[in-house]
This record gives structure tokens, sequence and C-alpha cells, in this order.
């Protein structure tokens, strides 16, 4: 049984924290106990426990059981900049085999464990790593949101590109419609469903973000993500 899935995205700021909301909901109605982890955050605020990503309490809250917050999200960062920039500037080295270890704890406690990415599929996490890394340490399949705007064909065949050569499967993506203004937006979703060599999950109409986040996702559909 598949212990998790690996939400990555096509950029920064597509939706993935939403659409992760979104599969933790459907895992969840399908009888699943789920927990939701964001690996590395920048862009923090200062709590009384110390820095916090919006994001990533998105996800615990969203979680079937409490976890605590260290587990879903180990490294936070203030910065709102690249997260290896932001540990640099911290004086911190991201470390895999943390996150790893992060990711067993949720994991002991859920049946299923989804992880968002932070920015694209490969963007640094330290002088060596990028996501990809972290993705191929966890062993998990893959979800891509691709933001349905000027320039996703390129970027969502690239990543798949990316993410296949890495050698990870691609178990689903999801269209991601943010851009009210972005012409043919129904002939590029065709053209991705044409290409990907992957189950779309869901095609996201565009809500405002001004709507809480639990309200910005509509149905996903878990049935490729799950056993038999």
């Amino acid at each position: 049984m598949m212990r998790g899935v690996f939400v990555a995205g096509t950029d920064t700021g597509v939706g993935k924290t939403c659409i992760s909301m979104g599969l933790m909901r459907a895992l969840q109605a399908s009888g699943y106990t789920v927990t939701g982890m964001k690996p590395v955050a920048s862009g923090c605020r200062t709590a009384a426990s110390g820095l916090v990503n919006e994001d990533a309490l998105h996800l615990q809250a969203c979680a079937s059981l409490q976890v605590p917050y260290e587990d879903v999200n180990p490294y936070a960062f203030e910065p709102p900049v690249a997260p290896h920039l932001a540990a640099e500037s911290a004086g911190v080295q991201i470390q895999v085999p943390r996150i790893e270890a992060a990711f067993r704890t949720l994991s002991a406690l859920s049946d299923y464990v989804v992880v968002e990415g932070v920015g694209g599929w490969l963007v640094p996490v330290n002088a060596q790593q990028t996501m990809q890394d972290v993705a191929l340490a966890l062993g998990l399949p893959v979800v891509l949101v691709v933001a349905i705007r000027l320039g996703c064909l390129n970027h969502a065949l690239l990543t798949v590109q990316a993410i296949r050569a890495a050698g990870l499967p691609l178990a689903g993506w999801v269209a991601n419609r943010i851009d009210p203004e972005c012409a043919c937006q129904d002939e590029n979703v065709a053209a991705l469903c044409r290409r990907l060599p992957a189950p779309l999950l869901a095609d996201q109409r565009y809500i405002p973000e001004a709507m809480a986040p639990e309200q910005q996702v509509g149905i996903i559909d878990v049935a490729p993500l799950l056993p038999g």
C-alpha cells in the first residue's frame, strides 16, 4: 500500500497547498487516516512556538489527528526566498535525513501522508540537492499541480520529463486554473491530457484567493492513487 504522495508544482504559487488539502480530504472521505507535511517552508512568521508557515499550519489543521508542528514542517525560515538562500541566511543546512525522519514519524501515525513540496521540482534546498532529492528520499509517487496560465504547456512537460528521468512515478496531475485572464484554457488542458502520461485527477476552476483555503479546491479523484 502506498504510504503517501508527493505534491509537486510547475512553479511557486500554483496552488499546491490547496490541492494538498483537497487530496487529504478526499483520502479521508475514502476511509484513510491522513496527515500532511511541508518539509521546507520560507516566508514564515514568528509565533509563540517559533517560526510557523501558513501553508504548513493549514496542512496540520487538515490532518485526521493532531501532530506536532515540527514534524509537519521540519525546516521553517522567515525570508520569502528560495529555501537554500533562506537557510544560508539563518546559518542552517537543510538535511534530507531529518525530513525522512519526520516523514517516518507521520507515517507511523497515519495511513497516508500528503507531502507538499516547495517551489518547483528542481528548486535547491542546499548546495548540492533539490526538492527532487527530497522526493527521491521519500520514494513517493508524484502528483503534479499545473498552473493553467501562459507557458503552462512547456512548464508541465519539462517538469514531467524531470520526474520520469528521476525514476519516480507520476501518479496523476491537477489542472489549476489560477489565471482567469488566461486565453485558451480548455485547449491547454486538453493538450496536456493528450501529452501527460498520467490521469487528470481534477480540473480546478478559478476561485478567488479571498476564499478560505478549504473552500478553494473542488473534488479530487484519488482512486488512481489507491491500491488495487
